[in-house]
């Protein structure tokens, strides 16, 4: 559209078809504040409502096991006492929704970290924390996490469907 033109000779942007590709890259870097953690989960399920073959229960996944990964990275950054930000990316692919969290905390662990019971189980009642990495492992089709000294990079992807979930062995 020209400087100048009037909007109502403006054109409606096209439609796409269900057989459309839907692919796109979202990146948010956000201070290690828990208040960013909201903005984060809105970014990150409106870019995934945008997929037309992605299920709403599997946004509903998305949101909450990208939430507890940047809740630990918010962590991580106050415990280490780092003012870098955390960078968080979302890529919109034609069958999947992959989302990388990279903090710059002092990273943990994996090998240490205590077992648990499952989320679901009473005893579970009696551990206050440590229940974010398991949700991210049961909530998402593919769970990476990689810590190091200088930070911890987190990888999730979720699949459109229950049903593609289960073939892939979710």
């Amino acid at each position: 559209m020209s400087q100048g033109q009037d909007l109502s000779e403006a054109s409606d942007p096209p439609t796409p078809d269900a057989d459309s590709t839907y692919t796109g890259e979202v990146v948010l870097a956000i201070p290690a504040l828990t208040e960013y953690v909201s903005l984060v989960r809105l970014v990150v399920s409106s870019a995934a409502q945008i997929h037309p073959y992605i299920e709403p229960e599997r946004i509903e996944d998305l949101r909450v096991a990208v939430s507890e990964a940047t809740t630990n990275a918010v962590r991580s950054h106050e415990s280490s006492g780092t003012t870098a930000q955390i960078r968080v990316t979302c890529n919109v692919a034609e069958d999947h929704i992959e989302v990388i969290i990279q903090d710059h905390g002092k990273g943990f662990d994996l090998d240490a970290l205590p077992d648990l019971p499952d989320p679901d189980s009473p005893d579970r009642l009696l551990h206050e924390s440590g229940m974010g990495l398991r949700l991210m492992q049961m909530l998402a089709d593919e769970t990476e996490i990689y810590p190091s000294s200088s930070g911890t990079y987190v990888r999730l992807v979720f699949h459109g469907t229950k049903r593609h979930r289960a073939v892939m062995g979710g």
